[in-house]
């Protein structure tokens, strides 16, 4: 599974985040106390929804040999009408896919392994060294 460290020090909310060999930064905008020079924490959860779905319907439209030049995946963290938090996800597909391989890929979408976690929800065990 997954491996990774976050480390912040005083320079404002500047995070430097390892995950598998991969170093991102990590920090807040400007209006949150920021200096805007990586993505938010909810940016991220964004990234890693967003690239499961893309990587997961390609592999899958690969698999059925089906006719998807592109698959874009648009993501936008709101709040439903009871303050509850959601993503609205919209795919948009390239190529000549038909009605029915449109709605299979969106039935596909549901299921990715990111989709399915934050749907479930996780545990989070802490631990102080």
């Amino acid at each position: 599974m997954a491996r990774g460290t976050a480390h912040i020090g005083k320079d404002s909310y500047q995070t430097t985040i390892e995950v598998s060999g991969h170093t991102l930064t990590g920090d807040e905008p400007e209006r949150n106390g920021g200096r805007d020079t990586g993505p938010a924490p909810y940016d991220f959860v964004l990234a890693g929804l967003g690239a499961c779905t893309a990587i997961t319907l390609r592999m899958y439209a690969d698999r059925k040999q089906w006719p998807m030049d592109a698959v874009d995946v648009a993501l936008q963290l709101t709040r439903d009408d009871h303050g509850a938090m959601m993503v609205k996800r919209t795919l948009s597909f390239t190529g000549t896919l038909d009605t029915e391989q449109k709605s299979r890929l969106a039935e596909i979408a549901e299921k990715t392994p990111v989709t399915l976690t934050l749907k479930a929800g996780m545990v989070i065990d802490t631990t102080v060294n």
